[in-house]
C-alpha cells in the first residue's frame, strides 16, 4: 500500500512513503517537512491473543482514532492489515492513519461491548459512528427517604433511598409533569425540617398547593395518602387514580362536602386532559421504543418514539454524519449502544427498522442495563410494522428539515458576510490565524478553517515560531502568514475566500504586507479585535461595528475563538513539555535519549508524572531500576508508606509483546489491585 502524497500535499505537509500489510506510519518533523517512515507491526500482530476484547487504533499524534470489539482479537485486528480483505474507502483511510494499536482482553464478548461503549464515549474517535448528542435526560426525584416527601428535579440517580422517575425525553416533558403534580397534588416544595411546630404556613398553603404539615395541620397519614397518589400518577397508573378519585368525589358529595367534591372533580378533569394528550399506540399497555432510520447521502437521522403503557410519551431525533459506506444495521447498532449507555432504561421491547449485527449480544447488554429481558425485533407486517414505518417517516421528515435549515443558514451567513465586508462573492472558505506565547517563549501560531458553514478540523495547521526570539506578535504573525501562503503557492494548495486575523489595525497591516509580498493582495483580509468586537477592514479607516446578533459577526467570532483555542492548546503543550524536560533532567540516569523516549511513548508530561512503575519500565531505554527512580521522584514516599523493592510486582513487565492499554483500564488486574468493573449498574424507570 502506498502512502498518499497528494493527500499530504493538500494538508500542506508534503511527503511520501510506503508501508506493508502490517505497516504503520511514524511521523518526524524536520525543517517543517513531514517524513513518513515504515514501522513494522507484524510481530505485535502475530502475538495478539485469540480472546475476546477491545482494540484501539492510534494515529501518529497518539490520538485514538478507532475503538472496536472482537470475539477474537487476533482474527479481527489482523484482518484490517490483510491484502485480501474487502476494500472500502473508510477502512482504507483508517488503516492509512494507524500508527499504533492497543488491546484490552476481557472475559467475554458482553464485557467487550460494555468496555467498547465506555471507551467510545471517552475518546470519541473520528472513525467510529458518534452520536453527537450531549443531552442528559432529567429525572424526577420523590424524596421517599424523608418523612414528608417532596418532588424535585434530579440529573442523576443516586442510591439514597428516594424514588426516581424518568428519564424524561425531552426535558420539557419533565417540566410539564412537575407543573401538573404541583397543581394536582398538595406536596410541599420547601426544604425546611418538618416538625409540626411552625407558627404559620407559607403562601403555598393559601393558594391550595400545600396542606401545611409544617404547622401540624396536615397529619403524617394524610400526607402519606397524597404521596401515594403522586406515585400512582408518576407510575402511569392514571386510570386507577381516576377511579379512586371518582369514588372519593362521590363519597364527598354524599356527605354533602361539596367544596371537597369540587376540588376532587377538578383534579379528575385535569388528569383526563393529560390522558387525552397522550396518543394511544397500543391497547395492550406495552412498553416499547420504536426506532426508525432515514438516510440521505452521508447523513442520517434516527428517530425514537417512547411508548409506555401503550401511550406515546415523546420522541427524539438524532442526526449522524460521515456515514458513507456504513450499513444501516451498523448505524442502528452504534445508536443503541450509545443512547442506552446513558441513564436511559431500555423498555421490554425495542422495535427496529432494520436488523443489527450481533443482535443477541446487544439484547444481552440491554437486558443487563434494564435488569430484565429486552427483545430486539424487526417487524415485517401488522400493527408493529406500521408503528416502525411511522418512526421511519418522521425520521425522513426530520432529516429533510435539518438539511434544509442547515443549507439555508449557510447561505444566510455567507451572504451576510459578503454584504457586511464588501466581498466580491459569498465566502466558501475562511482561514483564521492567532498567536500564543508567554513573553516570547514557546511561541506558536495557529490556522483554523471554516468551510461551507462548518469548522473543517482536518485542514487546521499549527506553527512553531522559528525566526522571532522576542515577544513580538506582529513579527510572529508575519512569519505564520508567510509560511502558510508561501507554501500554498509552492504546492498549489487551496486559498481562502477570506482571511481573518485575531487583532486590530496592527495585525491587519501585517497581513496586508505579507499578501502584497507574495502577490496575493487580491485575497480579502480582515481583523477582529476582542475588546470591542470591532472588524478592521483594509478599505475603511474606521473599524466596522456589526450587530452583536448578526450571523456575520457570530461566525467571525466563532472562527477567531477557535483559532485562539487551537493556538493556546499547542502553546500549553509545548510549555508543559519543556517543564517536564527540565524536571526529568534532574533525575540521575535520565538523559536526552531516555527523556525523548518517555515523552514519545507516554504522550504527554502528565502521563509521565502519573505513570506506574510498570508503565515506565515498559518504555524503551528505561530499565526497571530507572523506572523505580523516576516514579519515586514524582511520588516521594510519606511517613508510613511502604516502598516496593526493585524487581517487585510494580516494576515487572510481561515482555510478551502484547499491547496493553495505558488509560487506567485493565481487564486482568494484578494481585492486590482493584479490578475495574465492566458492569455499570442498570437504571430503572423507578429507583427506590
Amino acid at each position: 500500500m502506498t502512502g498518499s502524497a497528494g493527500a499530504a500535499a493538500r494538508r500542506g505537509r508534503p511527503g511520501e512513503g510506503q508501508r506493508g500489510p502490517a505497516g504503520a506510519r511514524a511521523v518526524d518533523r524536520t525543517a517543517g517537512r513531514r517524513i513518513i517512515e515504515r514501522v513494522d507491526l507484524s510481530e505485535r500482530l502475530e502475538r495478539l491473543p485469540d480472546r475476546p476484547g477491545v482494540y484501539l487504533y492510534r494515529d501518529a499524534k497518539g490520538q485514538v482514532i478507532y475503538v472496536g470489539k472482537a470475539a477474537s482479537l487476533r482474527s479481527r485486528v489482523r484482518s484490517y492489515f490483510q491484502a485480501s480483505r474487502a476494500r472500502d474507502a473508510k477502512t482504507d483511510a483508517l488503516v492509512e492513519q494507524v500508527a499504533d494499536l492497543e488491546v484490552i482482553v476481557t472475559a467475554n464478548e458482553l464485557e467487550a461491548m460494555i468496555l467498547e461503549s465506555n471507551l467510545v464515549k471517552r475518546h470519541r474517535p473520528r472513525y467510529n459512528i458518534i452520536l453527537r448528542d450531549d443531552k442528559h435526560y432529567p429525572f424526577l426525584k420523590l424524596t421517599t427517604n424523608e418523612t414528608f416527601p417532596k418532588l424535585v428535579v434530579a440529573r442523576r440517580v443516586q442510591k439514597d433511598g428516594a424514588s426516581y422517575y424518568g428519564p424524561f425525553y425531552p426535558a420539557t416533558a419533565m417540566r410539564e409533569t412537575l407543573r401538573l403534580v404541583r397543581e394536582l397534588f398538595p406536596l410541599r416544595t420547601c426544604s425546611i425540617t418538618i416538625d409540626g411546630k411552625a407558627e404559620r404556613p407559607c403562601l403555598q398553603y393559601y393558594i391550595h398547593r400545600c396542606k401545611a404539615p409544617c404547622t401540624g395541620w396536615e397529619t403524617r397519614e394524610g400526607y402519606a395518602g397524597t404521596v401515594a397518589e403522586v406515585e400512582a400518577f408518576l407510575d402511569g397508573r392514571a386510570d386507577d387514580l381516576v377511579q379512586r378519585l371518582t369514588a372519593d368525589m362521590e363519597q364527598a358529595a354524599l356527605e354533602e362536602k361539596y367544596e371537597r367534591a369540587a376540588v376532587v372533580r377538578d383534579r379528575i378533569q385535569a388528569l383526563n386532559t393529560v390522558r387525552e394528550r397522550q396518543k394511544i399506540i397500543s391497547t395492550d399497555q406495552e412498553d416499547q421504543d420504536l426506532v426508525g432510520l432515514a438516510r440521505q447521502g452521508s447523513e442520517a437521522c434516527v428517530q425514537i418514539f417512547f411508548v409506555r403503557r401503550g401511550r406515546l410519551l415523546g420522541r427524539e431525533s438524532f442526526f449522524l454524519d460521515r456515514l458513507t459506506g456504513v450499513p444501516d444495521g451498523e448505524i442502528l447498532s452504534a445508536f443503541l449502544r450509545q443512547f442506552y449507555a446513558k441513564n436511559v432504561e431500555p423498555p421490554r421491547e425495542v422495535l427496529l427498522s432494520t436488523d443489527v449485527p450481533e443482535a443477541e449480544l446487544t439484547g444481552q447488554w440491554l437486558a443487563q442495563r434494564r435488569g430484565g429481558r429486552v427483545d430486539l425485533a424487526v417487524p415485517q407486517r401488522g400493527r408493529k410494522r406500521e408503528l416502525v414505518a411511522m418512526a421511519e417517516e418522521n425520521a425522513a421528515l426530520a432529516l429533510q428539515t435539518h438539511l434544509l435549515a442547515r443549507s439555508s443558514r449557510r447561505q444566510v451567513v455567507a451572504e451576510e458576510l459578503r454584504r457586511a465586508l464588501g466581498l466580491p462573492e459569498p465566502p466558501h472558505r475562511i482561514e483564521g490565524f492567532d498567536i500564543s506565547n508567554t513573553q516570547g517563549s514557546e511561541a506558536v501560531g495557529s490556522m483554523v478553517v471554516w468551510e461551507a458553514g462548518e469548522m473543517k478540523k482536518d485542514d487546521y495547521k499549527r506553527f512553531k515560531i522559528r525566526t522571532v526570539p522576542a515577544a513580538d506578535d506582529f513579527a510572529m504573525m508575519t512569519e505564520v502568514l508567510r509560511r502558510r501562503y508561501g507554501k500554498a503557492l509552492e504546492d498549489g494548495g487551496p486559498l481562502p475566500d477570506l482571511i481573518l486575523v485575531d487583532g486590530g489595525r496592527g495585525q491587519l497591516n501585517v497581513g496586508i504586507r505579507v499578501l502584497e509580498e507574495l502577490g496575493l493582495d487580491y485575497l480579502p483580509i480582515v481583523g477582529l479585535a476582542k475588546k470591542a468586537e470591532e472588524v478592521y477592514h483594509p478599505g475603511s479607516l474606521q473599524p466596522l461595528t456589526l450587530d452583536l446578533a448578526s450571523p456575520a459577526l457570530q461566525t467571525l467570532q466563532k472562527i477567531r475563538d477557535e483559532a485562539h483555542r487551537f493556538a493556546i492548546t499547542y502553546h500549553k503543550k509545548l510549555r508543559s513539555k519543556r517543564t517536564i524536560q527540565s524536571v526529568l533532567d534532574q533525575i540521575p540516569g535520565v538523559g536526552p535519549a531516555v527523556r525523548t523516549s518517555l515523552l514519545r511513548e507516554l504522550g504527554s508530561a502528565r502521563r509521565v508524572r502519573e505513570a506506574s512503575v510498570a508503565e515506565l519500565a515498559a518504555v524503551p531505554k528505561v530499565t526497571p531500576k530507572l523506572a523505580q527512580r523516576i516514579h519515586a521522584f514524582f511520588h516521594p514516599p510519606t511517613p508510613g508508606d511502604e516502598t516496593l523493592a526493585p524487581g517487585g510486582a510494580e516494576a515487572s513487565s510481561s515482555g510478551d509483546g502484547e499491547a496493553v492499554a495505558t488509560e487506567a483500564v485493565s481487564a486482568e488486574p494484578r494481585s492486590g489491585e482493584k479490578a475495574l468493573s465492566l458492569h455499570p449498574p442498570a437504571i430503572s424507570a423507578k429507583h427506590a
